[in-house]
């Protein structure tokens, strides 16, 4: 929430924080109650084989975790603020078997957030280059039987679903100071040249290869959270990441004079988030729940992608 009785416009910009812990047990001593003027997050994608194998023991542990997700939101945004959540449905092998089953994230998440409470504002179709068919390669099943109901679409979109918490007062943005409004301005000639004007936006994708600081991580490109810290915050306000991962949408909020907030439960990235922050000021703090899980992950991502060497499997969903 931005103060404005203390801000002109020239205050430096705290630095950001980043709790290790799990979220579900976040208290108003970490993030207060209507502390945050926007969130922009990814929840983990429900058991990915690339990103995420076996995490949950089932759909419902995942739906948990968005149900909280959802109260916690609701709980630390200001009223009339965004959240922002990059996530897509997913296809799921289970049971060891060749089935393959897609979970309609989406709108199970859309579901839970609405029933907390929050309006649904609006979707965002992030769509990635022609040629990232990074998981699944379905379309191959119908080159090899080549007749109806043998066609499934290969997948280079995600969702950016944006919820409010109720109506925004925009005396708000009449009462903020000049200096900071007018810093805080949307530049309108590159918002229509670069499209973000449309519910479709065409941006290149972050690919966790090796030597990349986001390695074995799945990351959003700085773009997404420039974007919509750009057209949903004032400089001096505060951005919360739940499920923080490397750090993009902290380093980006501080790029932007924003203030940054995130929780990460996985400790094992905490040299991923000071490589990230490599130059800016940052305090890293444990809280109850933090564990390690990317070594493990890794293991199971690599045994993954052993399996994706096979031939494709006859009949997937």
């Amino acid at each position: 929430m931005l103060d404005l009785s203390s801000k002109d416009g020239s205050s430096k910009v705290p630095s950001p924080q980043v709790f290790f812990g799990d979220f579900r047990k976040m208290t108003s001593q970490e993030v207060a109650d209507g502390e945050v003027s926007l969130i922009v997050t990814s929840p983990p994608y429900f058991n990915a084989p690339f990103d995420y194998p076996d995490l949950f023991p089932s759909y419902e542990d995942y739906l948990d975790l968005i149900r909280s997700f959802a109260s916690q939101s609701r709980r630390v945004l200001e009223r009339g603020r965004i959240c922002a959540i990059v996530t897509d449905d997913m296809l799921v092998k289970e049971g060891g078997g060749s089935r393959v089953w897609k979970y309609p994230i989406v709108a199970d998440t859309t579901r839970i957030f609405l029933d907390e409470g929050l309006l649904y504002r609006d979707k965002i179709t992030w769509v990635k280059p022609a040629g990232y068919t990074r998981i699944s390669r379905r379309s191959g099943v119908v080159l090899q039987h080549p007749y109806p109901m043998y066609f499934y679409p290969d997948n280079i979109q995600e969702s950016i679903l944006l919820f409010q918490n109720g109506e925004f007062d925009y005396s708000h943005l009449k009462g903020a100071p000049k200096k900071i409004l007018e810093s805080s301005k949307i530049d309108t000639t590159k918002l229509n040249k670069e499209r973000w004007n449309l519910t479709v936006w065409n941006i290149t994708n972050v690919l966790p290869m090796a030597g990349r600081v986001e390695e074995g991580n799945a990351a959003f490109p700085d773009e997404i959270p420039r974007r919509l810290i750009k057209l949903f915050t004032m400089i001096g306000e505060t951005v919360f990441d739940p499920f923080a991962g490397s750090g993009t949408t902290l380093k980006v909020a501080k790029e932007l004079g924003r203030e940054g907030i995130g929780y990460e439960i996985d400790l094992e990235l905490k040299r991923v988030i000071r490589k990230k922050l490599a130059g800016e000021d940052f305090v890293i703090e444990n809280r109850e729940g933090a564990r390690k899980l990317r070594k493990s992950l890794q293991i199971k991502i690599h045994q993954q992608r052993s399996v994706t060497k096979s031939p494709v499997p006859r009949l997937i969903l």
